[in-house]
């Protein structure tokens, strides 16, 4: 069976940090683009950010997130990482990833399977 599924979300403070993973059962991440993205409650899901199969990683600066959120892949665990940093309450969201076979776009249209979401909270 084909899936992705993320992990590491939870509550946290102003000024923590989480991890996402996002891991594949049955398929390769290596042979996809890779995005995150979030939505939160009454918004459009916005892209986050992504990596393309040769690892070149892109942050869209329209989710606010620069220099706080950082994307990486290990390729031996297939598993894609959005390390967060200086969470603001204003960084809740369900966060996703998905996967396209094209190199980064911004658009949610580009990806084509995305996985269940894993919810984060920040506040005090």
């Amino acid at each position: 069976q084909v899936q992705l599924v993320e992990s590491g979300g939870g509550l946290v403070q102003p000024g923590g940090s989480l991890r996402l993973s996002c891991e594949a059962s049955g398929f390769r991440l290596d042979y996809y683009t890779i995005g995150w993205f979030r939505q939160a409650p009454g918004k459009e899901r916005e892209a986050i950010s992504c990596i393309t199969r040769g690892d070149e990683a892109t942050l869209y600066t329209d989710a606010a997130v620069k220099g706080r959120f950082t994307i990486s892949r290990d390729h031996a665990k297939n598993t894609v990482y959005l390390q967060m940093n200086s969470l603001k309450p204003e960084d809740t969201a369900v966060y996703y990833c998905a996967t396209s076979v094209y190199l980064c776009r911004e658009s949610v249209e580009s990806f084509g399977s995305w996985g269940q979401g894993t919810q984060v909270t920040v506040s005090s």
